[in-house]
């Protein structure tokens, strides 16, 4: 049976991908904390394929745990958000996006990428986003670091080329899914105590959010849980997989104009 590690994996859309793979797969499953991870023992008791445990991933101490574990395929998917004007959003918030999204997630890939290639296989699934790919005004610290990921994971795949091993990059791109992440992302930055220089913009932003949300977010999870269950089965998997398919022609039309 091979062994799967996946990164924020308490619920959402990887929630719905460990319903479709726990009988086939040793799954190893993370959370960020331990209130997170009494939620997923609790969800998962009963499934002996499912050993639950906590890591930060911005923790060395945490990632250091990886090193002694044997890895067939690992899920990257442990992400924040955060929003705001890049005119006004504080930089320290900045970073902090960066340095989970980003430099952790491709510590930790490091890892278990370096024992993949003594064992001379191995796949890495890299949760990206659509967001990555389109320009989101107030939300573009989070969109940065979904396009940094993009370029890093295609660099990546790139250079494995070269090597003997069996290593396969997949690059998951959902668009808009209703799991409440879109819209905790969008709210955090009225939260914020500052005098905003779009104070008097602020209702028709938050009004075409909410439209934004209401129109194209898709309610049903099946069309990207498809895609990464395809790619977790898949022998010789596909470089990218994304869904929705209407937000994707989407995306690559907005992207001719910038």
């Amino acid at each position: 049976m091979k062994k799967i590690l996946i990164t924020g994996a308490r619920s959402g859309i990887i929630g719905e991908v460990i319903k479709r793979i726990k009988e086939d797969y040793f799954i190893y499953v993370t959370v960020h904390t331990e209130s997170q991870l009494k939620k997923v023992k609790e969800k998962y008791k009963d499934n002996k394929n499912i050993k639950c445990f906590k890591l930060d991933i911005t923790n060395k101490k945490d990632i250091e745990k990886l090193k002694k574990l044997d890895i067939d395929i690992f899920i990257s998917n442990a992400a924040i958000s955060e929003s705001g004007s890049i005119l006004e959003i504080k930089v320290d918030k900045i970073r902090n996006n960066f340095e989970t999204n980003v430099f952790s997630n491709f510590e930790v890939i490091q890892i278990v990428l370096k024992n993949m290639i003594k064992k001379g296989k191995g796949k890495i699934i890299i949760m990206g986003s659509l967001a990555g790919k389109i320009p989101m005004p107030f939300a573009g610290s989070y969109s940065a670091t979904k396009a940094s990921i993009i370029k890093l994971t295609e660099a990546l795949n790139l250079e494995l080329k070269l090597l003997k091993a069996k290593l396969d990059i997949v690059l998951i791109l959902p668009g808009l899914y209703n799991t409440g992440f879109n819209k905790l992302m969008f709210d955090k930055k009225y939260n914020q105590d500052i005098e905003s220089y779009f104070k008097n913009h602020i209702e028709l932003i938050r009004k075409s959010e909410n439209l934004i949300l209401k129109l194209f977010e898709k309610k049903k999870l099946n069309s990207i849980v498809n895609k990464i269950v395809k790619a977790i089965n898949t022998e010789n998997p596909k470089f990218i997989y994304s869904a929705p398919i209407t937000q994707n022609i989407f995306a690559k039309i907005i992207s001719f104009f910038y």
